[in-house]
Parts: C-alpha cells; structure tokens; sequence
C-alpha cells in the first residue's frame, strides 16, 4: 500500500485531520472509510495495510488526536461526529463511500446515514455500544454514567478499572454492578490520581456514545446497505448485545466476525477479520454468504 497523505480540515471550532492511502492500481471500488470513536487513525494502520487495492482513509475523530477542538474538549456527541464526517466525504469528492465503523465509530456513522444516506454505499457498524437499545437499558445506562462520575472525582485508574471489569460481564448487567469498587491495581493501573481529566474514553465520550438514541426510521429507509457486525469472541459482552439490538431494529441479522471487540488490532485476528470484511463489502446484499464459519446472530 502507498504511504499515508496526511490532510487537514476545517470545522466548525475544530480542524480535522485524516489520512489518504490511494490504491496501488486504479479501482473502480468505493474509497474505504475506517473510522473509530475515540480511538484515531492509528488504530486502524494494521487493518488498512490489508487493502491495498482499494483507496483507504483514516480520520481522528474531533478532540482526539490530531484534530483538536478550539475550546480543547476532548469529546463531541455523535452528531456533531456526523457532520464532520459528512465535510470529510464532501471533501474526499469521491462519490458515495464504503465505511467500517467500530465501537463509538459505529454509533457516529449512524448518525452520519440517517442525516446523509447518500454519501454511504455500504456502512459495516461494528459493535456500536449503545445502552439505549439493550433491554437492560437502565442497568447499562447507570453504569456508564457510573464509570464517568469515577473518572471526574477519583481520576483515570479506579474508573478504567471499573471500564475493564465491565468487559468482563456476559449477558445483562446486574443492577447492583459493581458490587464492589475493583482494585485499580489489579488490573495493572495507577492508583494515584494524577489530577488530569483529558481521557478521551473516560470524558464525557462515553455518555455521549452510551446514550445515543438512533433515528432507526431514517435508517430503516436510508438508500445505504447497513451490516450490523460483532466478534465471535465478544458474545454476551454489552457492544455484542447492543449490535444485536440494533439489527434487530433494523430488521436485519448480525454478521458475525472473528475475534472480539478489538480484532481488527494485532492482539485480535487482523488477517482473518480483513477478509471478512472483504467478503462483507463485495456482498452486495446477501449477507448471509459472509458469515465465518457459515454463523449469522440472530436478534
């Protein structure tokens, strides 16, 4: 693949930046959009690299990264994510796109179908954390508020712990989650609090992402191809049941992908969840066909 072209966009009270890896020979295939939230470009190096015939662009989202806010907030609501994307495709004048979106990337890039269908062919939405359409709605909803109210008055470790802990817990959230406020020490994090409150995770991000009520209406009628997707390895966790609500709104079933919720990384299955994703984009529709191991989720 060709080296990254690092560009630069203005925003509203933000300047975006984002990366350009052309195709190494002319394509006729949509230019492919890997978007995260919070997680930047750089996330999304080692699953790009699997691309080389297609032109492949990676963005930091606003206040993270390399795309700072003018008022140095580290968070933005998935609508205001939305219509930077919405300039970035503008931007790209390249036609309708193709986008994979993980975790608060995946909520994000709802946002931006229901407001601009038209400039998404396919969105592939990669276990989109929402709390609103989980049936223990109230359970995931507290929780998340929980874990940022920890980050605000006793710093990153004791809330990241919580964040970890929460991983762990299959099927619904118990009510009285945590039972106990787990040990930041056990999880290998700093016990001291070091006063700093710029964690694009633990900020307001992931109230803002947790709460998110989609327009599954517009969706529903969107001339874009929506393909709900989770990791075989992530069943149960809460972004697994949370994509599983979502197709389930939209009418669809979930394609399952190798690995769990990051495996698109190097600690995932990167060469096996890219071919996936290949199979997914090249479907056109029968989504059935792109399962792994012939296994669809079923709402």
């Amino acid at each position: 693949m060709t080296e990254p072209k690092t560009h630069s966009l203005d925003v509203p009270n933000a300047i975006v930046t984002y990366d350009v890896r052309e195709a190494e020979s002319e394509s006729a295939e949509p230019v492919l959009l890997m978007i995260g939230s919070p997680m930047d470009a750089s996330g999304f190096t080692t699953l790009a690299g699997h691309y080389p015939n297609r032109t492949v662009v990676t963005y930091d989202p606003r206040g993270v990264g390399r795309s700072p806010r003018v008022d140095g907030l580290t968070a933005a609501t998935p609508d205001e994510h939305a219509e930077d994307l919405h300039r970035l495709i503008s931007e790209l004048d390249s036609g309708p796109v193709d986008i994979f979106a993980s975790s608060g990337g995946a909520v994000n890039a709802l946002a931006l179908v229901a407001s601009h269908p038209e400039q998404v062919h396919t969105l592939v939405a990669h276990e989109p954390p929402l709390a609103t359409v989980v049936p223990d709605r109230d359970e995931a909803l507290a929780v998340m508020e929980d874990i940022h109210e920890t980050y605000k008055s006793d710093g990153f470790g004791p809330a990241m712990a919580k964040f970890l802990a929460l991983t762990h817990v299959r099927g619904p959230i118990p009510s009285d989650f945590p039972d106990h406020a787990p040990n930041p020490a056990d999880f290998g994090l700093p016990t001291e609090d070091d006063g700093s409150r710029d964690h694009p995770l633990l900020g307001p991000h992931m109230v803002y992402v947790s709460r998110y009520e989609p327009d599954f209406d517009s969706l529903r009628d969107a001339s874009t191809r929506i393909v709900v997707a989770a990791g075989i390895e992530s069943e149960d966790t809460f972004p697994y049941r949370a994509a599983l609500a979502v197709a389930e709104r939209l009418g669809t079933d979930v394609v399952v992908f190798p690995s769990h919720h990051g495996g698109f990384h190097e600690q995932g299955d990167p060469e096996a969840f890219a071919a996936t994703l290949r199979r997914v984009l090249a479907n056109m529709g029968n989504d059935q066909d792109s399962r792994p191991e012939a296994e669809l989720a079923s709402p």
